[in-house]
């Protein structure tokens, strides 16, 4: 079977009530004091049902602490409310989109509910994670870090409501703790030790299509070791070299070196850029955890197959690869994020992400998209291999947005006994006029 080796980049316009808190580019705006309450009145068609929709999606900020709440009733035509927003008892915890303290790299950030492409350390085991597969399955989940300069931890969990995904990683600057502690850059030096493992009850399952038989391995665990090491730094440009090794417990290994880079130019133009070259092992992938795991973990195909993410790591080769990931951001207001990653000379295996955020730089218009796919092919052809969300909105005064958003993610598909036999692609329209006051 071809290796999926993961993409990490983005392409996506995104708004404030949809700004990951997690992604590169929400520390700017997060910092500032203030908030805002959007008031929307509107509809929705989900798979070709239409609702009326009441929203309220308030976002405040004032110093480290940020919060976001996200209040949807979608009224069906017969004057119910559609059940699929409130049938599980911690739905209604679902509201809260996210409460956070601080920003990555503070000295504390914690950040609990929906998590948007979190990350730990460089990335080669989980970067991007999404903890929520789409709306209908919204999950409550937790990331804690703390730095203390010389030395710090960074943590995340996936589900609060049932056994789910934990990451930890403890890093130290071991020179600074000794003579070399005063020399510029090179004090800096940084090295870290990474778990992160799986204990859904589907973290680990195979089948074997022959015997029809399914084999339950337990969870999946993987430990790796990093170090890094600036080579410049400046306040406007800065640079470094990485390596990273893992190792997928019971499975494989792979290691992946990389260079990344900072440019600030005097306020006008931010550039980040990140390139990385992987060497990877039979039955290792790198990012195992990633934007589309929740979805690739475990797809039953009926009551008795399924296929799996791990059945897909058992039959992995060894590959080498690459990564590349370009951020560029203009008055901070206008953000690019791109980025590709797949194997050398493997077809249709790789994976993209794309984000673009335009800000206030057109006055009257906003737009937001965020693209995820894997397996690429045709790049824009949206697809079961495709998470996307798009929304275009139109400012005919300060106070007034109306806009669309579509939004392709994925649902549950059940039979008649409430089993789940697969997922199936959910497809959401949601015209909107919104009343956004800000303070």
């Amino acid at each position: 079977m071809k290796r999926i080796i993961l993409l990490a980049g983005m392409l996506a316009i995104t708004t404030a009530a949809v700004w990951s808190q997690g992604s590169p580019l929400a520390a700017a705006a997060a910092k500032k004091d203030g908030g805002s309450i959007p008031m929307g009145l509107g509809a929705t068609v989900i798979d070709g049902q239409a609702y009326y929709l009441i929203n309220l999606a308030p976002e405040v900020s004032f110093g480290n602490l940020g919060v976001g709440l996200d209040l949807n009733l979608r009224i069906g035509t017969n004057g119910k409310i559609r059940s699929e927003d409130f049938d599980e008892g911690y739905d209604y915890l679902r509201i809260i989109r996210y409460v956070r303290w601080g920003q990555k790299e503070d000295p504390l950030y914690v950040r609990v509910g929906q998590l948007d492409y979190s990350r730990l350390g460089h990335g080669f085991i989980l970067y991007n994670y999404k903890n929520s597969p789409s709306y209908d399955l919204r999950k409550v989940g937790l990331e804690l870090d703390v730095n203390f300069e010389s030395y710090g931890l960074e943590t995340i969990y996936s589900d609060f409501a049932r056994a789910g995904v934990f990451g930890a990683r403890g890093y130290v600057r071991p020179l600074k703790f000794t003579a070399w502690s005063k020399i510029p850059v090179v004090n800096n030096l940084e090295t870290g030790v990474t778990f992160a493992m799986d204990v859904d009850k589907n973290a680990n399952r195979e089948f074997d299509p022959l015997t029809r038989t399914a084999k339950d391995n337990g969870s999946l665990a993987i430990i790796g070791m990093d170090v890094g090491l600036p080579i410049i730094s400046y306040k406007i440009f800065k640079t470094s070299l990485y390596f990273d090794y893992a190792t997928i417990l019971d499975y494989g290994a792979g290691a992946a070196a990389g260079i990344d880079l900072h440019f600030s130019g005097l306020g006008l133009v931010t550039l980040n850029a990140k390139y990385e070259r992987r060497w990877l092992g039979d039955q290792f992938l790198p990012s195992y955890f990633n934007s589309l795991y929740e979805q690739d973990r475990f797809v039953p195909l009926d009551s008795i197959a399924f296929t799996s993410k791990a059945m897909v790591l058992r039959t992995a080769k060894a590959v080498e690869g690459y990564y590349g990931e370009l951020v560029l951001s203009f008055l901070n207001t206008l953000h690019v994020i791109g980025g590709y990653q797949a194997p050398i000379g493997v077809k249709n295996a790789g994976l993209i992400h794309l984000q673009l955020l335009t800000g206030d730089i057109i006055p009257i218009l906003q737009f937001s998209a965020g693209y995820d796919k894997r397996n690429v092919g045709s790049v824009f052809k949206v697809d079961n291999n495709s998470v996307l969300h798009a929304e275009v909105g139109y400012k005919p005064y300060p106070f007034m947005v109306v806009s669309m958003l579509y939004q392709w993610t994925f649902r549950e598909k059940k039979d008649a006994l409430d089993r789940v036999v697969g997922y199936e692609p959910q497809r959401r329209v949601e015209p909107k006029v919104s009343f956004v006051f800000n303070f």
